[in-house]
């Protein structure tokens, strides 16, 4: 009877760990000693993750899901010398893990840095960092990426001649209806903002753009759940803007700085997401600060006070993100080759370092399943 209560032991072990699993998909930079896309199982009960499964790709330092999650898109972060930059499609096994590639297309530009997918799934929607441009890519029936349709150049600059002598597109977020895009340029200290065609995947620039201070240095954009409200990193003032939002227009209502009180440094504001239960903001802080700044959200009026600050345990968290249940934080430390893992307390919104890092080179971007 004792090997089959054993084997009934690792049974209900593994089915218990299937059932409180996500898959944990991690691009990375590679020519560090990374090869490219890493997938793990990570544990929401605890926090631990298993490597599942890796794959070669040149730099995919931003991935996204399609809706369904049976395929995933990573852009390639090159150009300049290397040829244009380009989007990877890649098949999923959601039961598995394994990821396979599908094909690659050129992103129309050099150095793109962010991807995301409409909610129809017929289209992948890129942004170019170096060449200041964005692309969309109709997404075929078995999952590969096309010819982009369309290709929108940003021209302009701005205060800081080595940082903005150009534009330079950081992000390409749709809105929750699917009806507009939003597109901040660090180097016009702009958001941009689209409208969407699902149906034909064309863009038409709107007149509701909204511009920054000269020299902050727009970067990641993030929404509330509740979709009044929307929060915006400046990466080179070291600053968040708080909007009100409705039907494709931003209104800022408020800019607050996000650095510790403390830093002298120079500012390399980055990622940015609103907690899944809508009562905070996390924002990273990079180089010598390497810190994730946590503010609370007033629920009437959407603005921002300050709760503090969190080492992410290592340098350059350029991306982090929140696991499937809401308890986890995961920081990226490009830099020192980890992802940390933090625990939230709901109540606080302050974060719990973890015994549960991540070993991985040059981590860049984390999506979970």
């Amino acid at each position: 009877m004792r090997p089959l209560f054993s084997l009934l032991i690792v049974y209900f072990s593994l089915s218990a760990w299937a059932q409180k699993s996500s898959h944990l998909i991690v691009g990375t930079y590679t020519g560090g000693g990374s090869k490219g896309i890493y997938v793990y199982d990570f544990n929401t009960a605890n926090g631990s993750t298993q490597a599942v499964d890796s794959i070669a790709t040149s730099n995919p330092s931003f991935v996204t899901f399609a809706p369904g999650k049976k395929f995933v898109y990573a852009v390639n972060e090159d150009g300049k010398g290397k040829g244009t930059g380009m989007v990877t499609a890649f098949s999923f096994d959601r039961k598995s893990g394994k990821l396979t590639q599908l094909n690659q297309q050129s992103s129309g530009g050099d150095h793109p840095c962010y991807i995301t997918v409409d909610k129809t799934g017929k289209w992948v929607l890129v942004g170019n960092y170096s060449s200041g441009s964005l692309s969309v890519l109709p997404i075929q029936k078995d999952g590969s990426v096309g010819v982009a349709t369309t290709t929108i150049t940003h021209s302009g600059s701005s205060l800081n001649k080595d940082r903005q002598e150009s534009a330079h597109v950081h992000a390409t977020l749709l809105s929750a209806d699917n009806k507009y895009l939003f597109v901040p340029d660090l180097g016009m200290d702009k958001v941009m903002v689209y409208r969407f065609n699902a149906q034909t995947g064309k863009l038409t620039e709107t007149p509701n753009s909204v511009s920054l201070q000269p020299g902050s240095g727009p970067r990641h954009i993030s929404f509330h759940p509740g979709g009044k409200w929307a929060y915006l990193t400046q990466e080179m003032a070291g600053t968040i803007t708080a909007f009100s939002y409705s039907n494709g227009k931003l209104r800022p209502i408020q800019t607050i700085n996000m650095l510790p009180a403390d830093y002298k440094g120079a500012a390399t504001v980055a990622d940015i997401h609103v907690s899944p239960d809508g009562k905070y903001v996390y924002a990273s802080n990079r180089d010598a600060s390497n810190t994730i700044a946590i503010f609370r959200i007033n629920q009437q009026t959407g603005k921002l006070s300050l709760v503090g600050h969190q080492s992410t345990l290592g340098r350059t968290p350029r991306n982090f993100n929140f696991d499937p249940s809401g308890n986890f934080l995961l920081a990226a430390n490009q830099n020192t080759n980890d992802i940390e893992v933090f625990k939230v307390d709901h109540k606080t919104g302050k974060l719990t370092a973890t015994d549960k890092a991540i070993a991985v080179f040059n981590p860049v971007c984390i999506l979970f399943e």
